[in-house]
């Protein structure tokens, strides 16, 4: 955290809403700008979800992304019971995270806290992230399969990373093979500054090229695309995104219950070479 973020005042939403509806809270806070989510679940089945802004969030804006996510998991409205606002010292929800946050086994790949003294293993990738920062800290299950893909399919060359949030799966990508080009993109510019932190917190900052935006018809052709989206935003992309991975193509955001629809479209497409890995509701596609 810089100096000058230690004293400033943060905003918090708390969200009551049953236990079932949490992770599409949480997803829909960060899609909302939170720079961090906590969850505590209740003895009456409720859950008190809180997500942490460095403004206080457009609360008509935020009911309408929260709708949405909880549309993309299944869910209707009636799923959120309150929603509430407070100041908050940065201090306060900083101390809360160290307090219960602890490294994530993927693979090689081990992503930690940066105040976290680490003895790694010879072959394990180490990756620091900011915990709180964005969507992306290696604790969601999207995230473990594309690092899982990632460390099983990509061999080297050129990569891309759409939709990069914290940067995590570029710097894994720029960690395992340190001789490739890798790019990753994301339309939030907060997104692209923090994944470019913690870039340079892990030394790879010189070796990613981040930028804002979308893969455009002037996106070059890659050996592995990963895109950790939803499969709303994810559908309409697929002929593009397989145009430019030339290798392998690697999707998440994905529920099981979309997987199918994506599936049928890869088919479609002509893209009939297809692997499925499941952690809990969701899903990895691998082309």
């Amino acid at each position: 955290m810089r100096p000058e973020e230690e004293t400033r005042t943060w905003h918090a939403v708390t969200i009551t809403c049953d236990q079932t509806a949490t992770e599409a809270v949480e997803y829909g806070l960060c899609e909302a700008g939170a720079l961090g989510t906590e969850t505590r679940n209740r003895s009456d089945g409720l859950a008190r979800t809180i997500g942490y802004f460095a403004a206080p969030p457009a609360l008509d804006a935020l009911r309408i992304i929260l709708h949405d996510a909880l549309r993309i998991y299944g869910l209707d409205p009636s799923h959120i019971d309150q929603v509430g606002t407070e100041e908050i010292g940065a201090r306060d929800w900083i101390a809360e995270w160290k307090r219960h946050w602890q490294p994530v086994h993927v693979g090689r790949f081990l992503i930690a806290p940066p105040w976290y003294e680490i003895n790694a293993a010879p072959d394990q990738i180490v990756i620091r992230i900011e915990p709180g920062m964005a969507f992306g800290t290696g604790t969601h299950e999207t995230t473990r399969l594309c690092l899982h893909a990632i460390e099983r399919h990509f061999r080297g060359g050129d990569f891309l990373d759409v939709g990069t949030g914290t940067g995590i799966l570029a710097i894994a990508a720029a960690k395992l093979h340190p001789e490739s080009r890798i790019m990753a993109c994301d339309i939030d510019p907060q997104a692209i500054e923090i994944a470019r932190e913690n870039a340079q917190r892990n030394g790879v900052a010189e070796r990613i090229d981040f930028y804002v935006g979308t893969p455009d018809e002037q996106t070059p052709s890659v050996a592995c695309l990963v895109a950790n989206l939803t499969a709303d935003i994810i559908e309409p992309m697929l002929p593009k995104l397989l145009d430019i991975a030339c290798e392998h193509l690697i999707l998440s955001g994905i529920l099981v219950a979309q997987a199918d629809q994506l599936l049928a479209r890869l088919i479609e497409l002509g893209a009939t070479q297809r692997e499925v890995a499941i952690e809990g509701e969701w899903v990895a596609i691998i082309v």
